[in-house]
């Protein structure tokens, strides 16, 4: 393993220049003219890396209290001066996606449908009805998402943020035997809070942002289950629908923003819903991912889950920019997803 980790990083060492300026402290604005009391008013709100001000726009900056459009200006120029906001080459974009990490399902035929694995610096979905496998899913990715893996992935911690109240460490500690990891080690590795409203679960991304800029390069996962629950219930009937999608698409931009900014994976889950207009063009099965074209647009990779025979379960990807629409079989174990048995 060690000789592993020893060529990885001979590997990176040719884009590690790269990595530096991606992950620059937002402190560093200090030598730009920028005083430490508007930077601490940036953390306060979550953006915590100069790439972070670049991601936010300067009508959210100026609504920060005791930032005047003046200073603005000046935080989103000497930001400018620090970072190469033009164009760059194919080449020179492929080298940063090196960067890129996948972190195993503990199915090898669920991997090889994703390419790998869940990926970083993306969001992936994964939607089905109740029974369909999604919150085994989440609990089985937070161990393996700690266990060092192919292509010198190191292993690192995990947040998960639970709507449903379906969290449960005795799952953890099932899967842990599976890989024969220590159960104590596995769920201290696991950061866990659960949220009650829409609001509280935006508010969950800033304290996201932070803990994952304080503790750089050690988180490797953020799980979200389920992405829509609390959506549902704060919002109701076709009234309050715009305003929804519209919370709805500033959570999943930050997400977004999250996972390219500090190089991890999102994992979230959808529910169903019934679609009364499907019985008018004989669609076989009536039912799809709640959340509509935002979350649709929003998602890198969405993946459809749905029942087999017994524990067997059927992963369909249903939208991706790079791997073809293609299924898999996978099986819920007491350890956790693994390969279907035939």
């Amino acid at each position: 393993m060690k000789v592993a980790e020893d060529q990885v990083v001979e590997d990176d060492s040719s884009f590690q220049d790269d990595e530096e300026s991606f992950f620059q402290d937002i402190d560093l604005l200090q030598k730009h003219g920028i005083n430490m009391a508007d930077i601490k008013k940036l953390k306060s709100v979550g953006i915590c890396t100069v790439k972070g001000i670049q991601m936010t726009t300067r009508k959210a900056l100026c609504n920060i209290k005791g930032l005047s459009e003046a200073k603005v200006e000046k935080i989103k120029e000497a930001a400018g001066k620090m970072l190469n906001v033009g164009f760059q080459t194919a080449f020179e974009y492929s080298a940063r996606r090196k960067q890129v990490f996948h972190v195993t399902t503990g199915s090898q035929e669920f991997d090889k449908l994703l390419g790998g694995g869940v990926e970083s610096m993306a969001i992936t979905e994964a939607f089905g009805e109740f029974r369909t496998g999604k919150t085994q899913l989440s609990h089985t990715l937070c161990v393996t998402a700690q266990l060092p893996g192919e292509d010198g992935y190191s292993g690192g911690k995990v947040i998960f943020i639970d709507t449903e109240n379906t969290f449960r460490p005795d799952r953890l500690r099932d899967i842990a035997d599976r890989f024969n990891v220590d159960h104590d080690a596995v769920l201290d590795n696991v950061l866990y809070a659960r949220a009650y409203t829409s609001e509280h679960q935006m508010e969950l991304l800033d304290f996201v942002a932070a803990k994952f800029h304080e503790e750089g390069g050690v988180f490797k996962l953020l799980i979200i289950d389920s992405i829509m629950a609390l959506f549902r219930v704060d919002f109701s009937g076709r009234g309050e629908l715009a305003e929804r999608q519209q919370k709805l698409a500033q959570m999943l931009s930050r997400l977004q923003k999250i996972s390219e900014e500090y190089n991890v994976a999102v994992f979230i889950t959808n529910q169903m819903t019934a679609d009364p207009g499907a019985g008018m063009t004989f669609q076989a099965d009536p039912k799809k991912p709640i959340g509509g074209h935002i979350l649709a647009h929003a998602s890198t990779t969405r993946i459809s889950l749905r029942k087999g025979r017994g524990e067997m379960r059927i992963a369909k990807i249903f939208d991706s920019p790079d791997m073809p629409e293609n299924e898999a079989t996978f099986a819920i174990s007491a350890g956790g997803v693994t390969d279907a048995k035939d």
